[in-house]
């Protein structure tokens, strides 16, 4: 399972741990309340459920990092699988309710990726993959959305510094290149998917590296 499992635990205890107005403030994911973000998740985890057990006997089609679809532009608002989140999220009025169903889906998601066969090829959005490559991305679908959780709750604990490691290196894998050494996991994480601006001395960086800069951002969907 690789670190699927010890970014999903820890993600689903940051949320465990927010408290009930913490739900109504900004997330990371531009346009979304963490109440927005936390409903996201509970579909994500509904994802990995039904992937796990829609087997397939076709070859791969994709790995860890081909999983990602890079936009040509940043979401507009438009897209109505955001849209029903939003209306969905607010649908729970009580956060305790929004808490409960991600405990209870995402626990079963947990031990659903904890029992897959790495092995075992598995079909989703009309792809196939690999039990363990599909599980493989999903760490920075967890970490990415666990920097969303956090960016404005810095009280609330971030990611593990080893799933922040392993998206960075997904993330370079998508793009193609690395980001300069001198960047935080979380800076090249934050930077290379749009999430924040980077500093004049980050762009300089970039643009001495000259291969990934131009790339940037990396709008993954």
């Amino acid at each position: 399972m690789g670190l699927f499992g010890p970014s999903w635990t820890a993600l689903r205890a940051a949320v465990e741990g927010l408290a009930a107005e913490d739900f109504a403030r900004p997330s990371g994911c531009a346009g979304w309340l963490v109440r927005d973000l936390v409903c996201h998740l509970v579909i994500d985890a509904q994802d990995v459920l039904i992937t796990l057990v829609t087997p397939s006997p076709a070859e791969p089609t994709r790995d860890a990092a081909s999983y990602w679809q890079v936009a040509d532009r940043p979401p507009d608002g438009e897209d109505p699988l955001a849209a029903l989140t939003v209306r969905l999220a607010a649908a729970y009025g009580d956060p305790a309710l929004l808490r409960f169903h991600l405990d209870d889906v995402g626990s079963a998601a947990g031990r659903a990726a904890e029992l897959a066969d790495p092995g075992l090829r598995v079909s989703t959005q009309g792809q196939v993959l690999t039990a363990g490559d599909y599980l493989d991305a999903y760490v920075l679908e967890w970490t990415l959305h666990h920097l969303d959780l956090v960016a404005h709750l810095p009280q609330v604990p971030g990611p593990p510094a080893e799933g922040l490691g392993t998206a960075r290196r997904l993330l370079e894998r998508v793009a193609g290149a690395p980001f300069p050494a001198s960047f935080a996991d979380a800076d090249a994480l934050l930077v290379g998917t749009g999430r924040r601006a980077a500093t004049p001395a980050e762009r300089s960086q970039l643009a001495a590296l000259g291969s990934i800069g131009p790339k940037l951002p990396l709008l993954l969907g």
